[in-house]
């Protein structure tokens, strides 16, 4: 019998056990998702941010606290709130041990957002400097951390701050490589965090967010003078809704649970929709069916949960199906009430359904006649290069897929030769897609491209078909793949506002330059880095500068650099609702004189 290898022994000396803060530094993604560099909202060390913030809003909601301090200082974060303060003996504990803490116990915490004792431990354990000052009753004490090791044992004093916690921290470089926060996306947070606690005070550095009327302000801030009648609000002991309807196309929601944005939705956010239909028809004595009801619906609920469990450790989306039942009743209860007491609003809310349920039927037509040329033409769907996880279906659960739409052939080869066949899709658009803003929807199948395209993101139905979790616009970086660019976001913004809404749209970048050498090559994605590189490189030999007039001029194996782990990828998003439909307005409407006037007088 041949000798075992060594590389392939497999006894008591393969067994590890691990602390619970190293399986943290070790698998990071499984606590607080994915990593990123601050370029995205949900990247980690916003994570970080609102797990620390989520403790002290715990605070208020029990009735603890009326302000909450959050400060940025470069790569710095501190979290100050004026609650009871961590109980001075085990501070330590609960900023350092698994499954430490009281949301545990339903007398201190009765609506926390996390019941896993993590939070906490996961930023100490992800920071390279964690410091913790409880004040409690005159007392403080402080703990200093490194990497989740305690660097300084914890100290108590006299002192005459009021009660509450102090939390500051920096992200770990070794962790989130060539990271820095967004200022806007942190003030994005407060001010999410702000509509749903009226009486709570946010400061960030300087700015202060309160919101007095809850989810009213948040829906009145959103969709401005777009909306069709007054913003219906309603709340109770367990649940705050706020509902209103736009002429754009589609839904839009803001849900929450326990004060935290669940931006995946989940179990409360379909029981809420189910309930705002039910009521509908029970009030009209009518059967609509939920499209009808819900295109151009702008709406916001909130609840708060007992236990609530997420699909993950983000919280992104509510997994309870419990609450289905309470939440139906109570929406359809005050959606039901507020019908009866304001009847302008009312008779507004039913001109829209009716017209939306008028364009349905008209639209069915179109459809069944788009779909039947295309069983004709064609069984599948030209020009897009599908990856293998989504063929004939819908992007399987925690697989992160991508789609390029670029422009022409010799783009779309590059693309196709240097991708990930499992993950990356390429869908290669014919010529300039329609100008489609305030045309109708029919207008998506009427014209071929458009249907295409719609038929690729598998969003012929609703955005819960949408079979990529990231849409790629890769155009040239020239005036036609600019308007190209510009066209399609219309498309997008004009009739899935939710792809653009919910974060799924992203513009790629590509370098504009390349200069080398014999011994050393740079891509510049402007003048400035062009420059900087012809400094650093011009005392080699045979200097050699090109400008990549288009993506078709970068080969394939230069490509798969920029589409890879280290891609560039800007994500596409409005800060209001109402933003989309004045930006287009002016950008994308008849307006030609005004449009032209503008440019001549802004130009550089």
């Amino acid at each position: 019998m041949a000798k075992e290898s060594t590389a392939a022994v497999y006894d008591e000396s393969k067994i590890t056990t691990l602390s619970s803060l190293e399986h943290i530094r070790l698998r990071p993604g499984m606590y607080i998702g994915r990593l990123g560099n601050g370029t995205h909202p949900n990247d980690g060390i916003y994570v970080l941010v609102k797990e620390i913030i989520d403790n002290s809003i715990d605070e208020h909601i029990m009735g603890y606290g009326k302000r909450i301090r959050v400060k940025l200082d470069g790569k710095r974060v501190s979290v100050r709130d004026f609650g009871r303060g961590i109980p001075l003996g085990k501070l330590v504990d609960c900023v350092s041990i698994i499954n430490t803490g009281a949301k545990y116990n339903d007398d201190v915490f009765q609506f926390s957002i996390g019941l896993n004792g993590v939070g906490t431990k996961a930023v100490n354990s992800l920071s390279h400097l964690f410091k913790i000052t409880s004040y409690r009753l005159s007392t403080k004490v402080e703990a200093k951390f490194h990497r989740g090791t305690l660097v300084s044992p914890a100290e108590e004093n006299a002192t005459d701050e009021p009660d509450g916690t102090l939390v500051e921290f920096e992200p770990d470089p070794e962790i989130f490589v060539n990271y820095s926060y967004q200022y806007e996306y942190v003030k994005k947070l407060l001010k999410n965090y702000s509509y749903l606690n009226c009486e709570l005070n946010f400061y960030l550095n300087r700015e202060k967010f309160r919101a007095k009327n809850g989810l009213y302000d948040l829906l009145t801030e959103e969709v401005g003078e777009s909306r069709l009648y007054e913003v219906i609000h309603c709340k109770s002991d367990r649940i705050e809704l706020a509902i209103t309807h736009t002429d754009d196309y589609g839904e839009n929601y803001f849900s929450y649970v326990n004060g935290h944005y669940t931006s995946d939705g989940g179990s409360h956010l379909s029981a809420f929709r189910e309930g705002i239909l039910k009521a509908v028809n029970e009030f009209f004595k009518s059967n609509y069916q939920g499209p009808d009801v819900r295109d151009g619906l702008v709406g916001a609920v909130a609840v708060r949960v007992k236990e609530p469990v997420f699909e993950s450790q983000t919280k992104n989306k509510l997994g309870n199906t419990d609450v289905r039942g309470w939440i139906v009743t109570e929406t359809k209860r005050l959606f039901l009430d507020f019908l009866y007491k304001n009847p302008e609003s009312t008779e507004k809310l039913q001109k829209k359904v009716q017209t939306n349920e008028r364009l349905r039927r008209e639209l069915s037509n179109v459809k069944k006649a788009v779909r039947d040329r295309t069983k004709k033409t064609a069984l599948v769907i030209p020009k897009l290069k599908d990856c293998k996880y989504h063929l004939g279906d819908k992007h399987p659960k925690g697989v992160e897929s991508t789609v390029f739409l670029t422009e022409g052939q010799s783009a779309g080869g590059s693309l196709v030769s240097c991708r990930d066949v499992m993950t990356q899709a390429i869908f290669c658009l014919k010529g300039k897609p329609l100008n489609c803003w305030n045309q109708g929807r029919d207008a998506i199948y009427k014209n071929e491209e458009l249907y295409n395209v719609m038929k690729v993101l598998g969003l012929e139905e609703s955005l819960d078909g949408l079979r990529y979790n990231k849409v790629v616009i890769a155009t040239d970086a020239d005036v036609d793949g600019f308007h190209i660019r510009n066209l399609l976001l219309t498309f997008f913004l004009h009739y899935f506002e939710g792809l653009v809404l919910n974060g799924h749209v992203y513009i790629l970048e590509t370098p504009l330059f390349r200069v080398r050498n014999q011994k050393a090559t740079q891509y510049c994605y402007s003048n400035q880095e062009k420059e900087e590189a012809i400094a650093e490189l011009k005392k080699g030999k045979q200097l050699e500068i090109t400008r990549f007039k288009g993506l078709g001029e970068i080969s394939p194996n230069e490509f798969g650099q920029f589409i890879g782990t280290d891609m560039r990828a800007t994500k596409v998003g409005v800060e209001h609702i109402h933003d989309a439909r004045d930006l287009l307005t002016f950008y994308m409407g008849k307006n030609t004189d005004t449009r032209k006037r503008y440019i001549m007088e802004n130009l550089i």
